[in-house]
């Protein structure tokens, strides 16, 4: 599948969920006009420090569009399937395209208990005391757990690598383990840089 790419660090879309984007560049706003052409398919990817894609992204289909009076587009993407890069395509436009080959993530929604999701929603209610994030915790605690681990993994300031070790998992099982183990390390450093400062 050819599809053009928003490298954006930081910016991680998951399957299921949806991201605004505020969108003003010129090569980015022809590239959501591309996009509206064909199939409304844009593939979110982060890079490396050396400006190197990863090699996962996640494909958002543009289900909402309007334009501003200064010539910006407001879109929100629904994250439909993780990709894959095959290869970089040559350059016909200001953006860049990919071939990417569509990739399987395993919801396998049984593996969740109770004691699971109330053992990952505390250690997030510890997380966003010591980051001191202003959230209500009661909102999201009747959304299907596999929607909340993707919020919590989406508008956590988590880093790029953490956020793209995520993305990268082949199923919730994984996901839900490794978003746990973030969580952990993130509160004991923060409390460790509490005790030496």
């Amino acid at each position: 599948m050819e599809v053009p790419i928003f490298p954006l660090n930081g910016a991680v879309l998951f399957p299921g969920t949806s991201l605004p984007l505020n969108i003003f560049e010129k090569r980015y706003i022809d590239m959501v006009d591309y996009a509206l052409s064909k199939q409304r398919c844009i593939g979110m990817i982060q890079s490396d420090e050396k400006n190197n894609l990863y090699n996962i992204g996640c494909i958002g289909k543009i289900h909402s569009f309007s334009e501003t009076t200064d010539g910006r587009y407001l879109i929100s993407l629904q994250g439909t399937n993780c990709f894959k890069v095959k290869k970089e395509l040559e350059k016909k436009h200001k953006f860049r395209l990919i071939e990417a080959e569509m990739l399987d993530f395993n919801e396998d929604k049984d593996f969740i208990n109770e004691n699971q999701k109330n053992s990952l929603l505390e250690k997030y209610s510890q997380y966003i005391k010591v980051k001191k994030i202003n959230l209500n915790l009661e909102e999201i605690q009747n959304i299907d757990f596999n929607q909340i681990i993707k919020f919590i993994a989406m508008i956590s300031p988590f880093s790029d690598i953490e956020k793209q070790a995520l993305l990268e998992t082949k199923n919730l099982n994984d996901f839900y383990k490794k978003l746990h183990s973030i969580l952990e390390l993130e509160i004991v450093e923060d409390n460790y840089n509490k005790t030496i400062n």
